[in-house]
């Protein structure tokens, strides 16, 4: 079990929401105009610490771990979708009386948040958009496809922990501190732990037959709703997965979209240039939430 108390820069106690008998975590920090965190594969809330920790002073900074991810329940059967997951953050926004929020999404955190932001426009303050996508494509790296095979992605994935482990540098082009390292890997111990993971890599919809392709069109056919909606795009350039590619789609769909494009940065963005993306981020809440009229 993780104990919060242990984990590098993670001053947090988190709170618990249950839904059809399986326990989500999420952290509820600060008071204010809402701020919601939605993490990707492999992490969970640890990767928006940073940002939970300066915006909770101003705002209150709501991040969920999906069922399956840090804190939350891992079940061993449950059907590990697209559409479950959406529908598990609009449960606990609406729980939590959320009216209005701005997102923050990373990795299949754009699906899903971008998934609930076409449902609840009017709820949408503004976007921050971290390499991520919320539409089609066929694109995958050989390395993640490897981790689609029949019985050896098993093996990789939930067996040796190939998957959360090689993030750890993979995803990142500045290293990690251990600790940190081992923070971001901690709720993922074992062969039960690390179900979701293994059920987000097959849950990546390439092929029309696909169990999750549908609402994945959906989202994307739906994202002009939210063309109005102020948004900030902050991409790492040495993201092997979402790559340059995904980033263009963004500013094709999102023309109006504040975009800054940092070149050494990896995946792991927030890892990689918090410190020069804080600033931007102050910015961007404080507009969309009108604090200020810069």
């Amino acid at each position: 079990m993780v104990n919060s108390h242990t984990l590098t820069q993670y001053p947090f106690t988190p709170r618990f929401f249950d839904i059809n008998g399986n326990r989500i975590a999420y952290l509820d920090e600060g008071s204010g105009p809402a701020i919601v965190c939605v993490h990707g594969n492999p992490t969970w809330s640890y990767m928006y610490r940073q940002v939970v920790s300066d915006f909770s002073k101003e705002y209150r900074v709501i991040a969920l771990d999906h069922i399956g991810c840090g804190f939350s329940d891992k079940p061993q059967k449950f059907d590990y979708t697209l559409e479950n997951h959406i529908r598990h953050l609009e449960y606990l926004l609406d729980y939590l009386g959320i009216k209005e929020c701005a997102l923050m999404v990373h990795d299949w955190g754009g699906a899903i948040g971008m998934g609930w932001a076409v449902e609840h426009v009017s709820q949408v303050r503004g976007v921050v958009v971290l390499n991520t996508a919320a539409f089609r494509s066929s694109r995958i790296p050989f390395r993640i496809a490897l981790c689609r095979v029949p019985i050896l992605g098993s093996l990789l994935v939930r067996g040796i922990n190939g998957f959360a482990r090689a993030a750890l540098f993979m995803a990142v082009s500045k290293p990690l501190e251990q600790p940190v390292a081992a923070s971001f890997i901690a709720p993922y111990n074992s062969w039960k732990n690390r179900k979701a993971i293994l059920e987000f890599v097959h849950d990546i919809p390439l092929e029309p037959e696909h169990r999750s392709y549908s609402k994945l069109q959906d989202i994307e056919f739906s994202l002009e709703k939210l063309a109005s909606v102020p948004m900030l795009i902050c991409w790492g350039g040495k993201d092997f997965c979402f790559t340059q590619h995904f980033y263009a789609q963004w500013l094709k769909c999102f023309p109006h979209a504040i975009a800054h494009y940092f070149p050494s940065a990896g995946h792991y963005i927030l890892e990689d240039a918090y410190s020069e993306m804080q600033h931007l981020l102050y910015r961007f809440f404080a507009r969309v939430h009108g604090k200020t009229t810069d």
